[in-house]
């Protein structure tokens, strides 16, 4: 496994695979991206890259977006990169909207799991936060994951400030009846004098607190220091990144952007290193692997 110029080892890919979503949610970062991808990778530049990634001892890939059950080539991508001898587990973060119809198919193909984007059971609060009504495709969708034996599944609640923070707990309940994992997401942006940030911020000390006290037992993810808390069946993770050096220094993960540069920060934009340009100007895979390991020494936690 390779370390980055702080110590930290760097055992996870996160790769988008496109820009395009069919939901509109004014949180959303983008993969940290500000722009709209004009190149998407193809399926063999991408299997080519996941190649050269795990080479270095990077094992687990996780694909996002945009929404990446949009890209045509969704089941190829996955079948391509687990069938790359060294990755250990692919997964997907999705919103869940067509996950009811990809996801036996996927499940065949080689995903093991899935992250969906769920921040409330209540259908109004929903239309407001992604400007569409699709809630019920993604319930049926999240259900249909569980069914064809994607494990484990993870629900993604972003918490905004007056908008969903007193739905926490439902959502806790509906994540126990499932047997889901909830995670509770500090909003979060790379600038916290932008007015989305000032007005949605929700501050997790509080439920941190309150689940502390209700938890049966606690533990620490290596991975970015989260706290798990265990509630009977139930299973809550807390992710706070906002001024938070533990946060940074326990980051695992490198990005790969939707038009092939590889991302050290999901904060940054200015320290991005481009590989599909050369790749698509025949490149050797030496030549990629210095690239990829110039990204890595353009590694710095954000918070310090």
């Amino acid at each position: 496994m390779i370390n980055d110029p702080y110590g930290r080892p760097i055992s996870n890919l996160r790769m988008s695979i496109t820009q395009r979503c069919d939901l509109n949610c004014f949180y959303c970062h983008k993969e940290g991206e500000n722009y709209k991808a004009s190149t998407e990778m193809t399926p063999e530049e991408i299997e080519r890259v996941t190649k050269i990634v795990t080479s270095f001892g990077l094992r687990n890939v996780k694909l996002t977006g945009g929404e990446p059950l949009l890209r045509r080539e969704v089941v190829e991508i996955v079948r391509r990169v687990s069938s790359i001898p060294l990755v250990r587990e692919v997964a997907i973060t999705t919103n869940g909207h067509h996950l009811k119809r990809l996801a036996k198919e996927l499940k065949e193909n080689g995903l093991k799991r899935v992250n969906v984007s769920l921040a409330t059971l209540k259908p109004e609060t929903y239309t407001t936060i992604t400007g569409i009504d699709v809630l019920n495709q993604v319930i049926e969708g999240v259900k249909e994951a569980s069914k064809v034996g994607l494990s484990p599944i993870k629900i993604n609640m972003v918490v905004l400030k007056g908008i969903n923070e007193d739905h926490i707990w439902s959502m806790i309940d509906f994540a126990k009846k499932n047997g889901f994992i909830l995670q509770l997401i500090e909003f979060e942006s790379p600038n916290d004098e932008d007015e989305n940030y000032k007005k949605f911020h929700s501050d997790l000390a509080g439920i941190e607190a309150e689940l502390k006290k209700a938890a049966e037992r606690t533990t620490v993810r290596r991975m970015q220091n989260r706290r798990k808390y265990f509630l009977g069946s139930g299973e809550v993770e807390v992710v706070r990144p906002m001024h938070n050096s533990r946060f940074c220094s326990n980051c695992t993960r490198l990005r790969i952007t939707s038009d092939g540069k590889f991302k050290p920060c999901l904060f940054r934009t200015d320290n991005l290193i481009n590989f599909l340009t050369p790749m698509r100007a025949g490149a050797s895979d030496e030549d990629l692997k210095q690239l990829f390991m110039k990204a890595v020494e353009n590694r710095r936690p954000f918070f310090t």
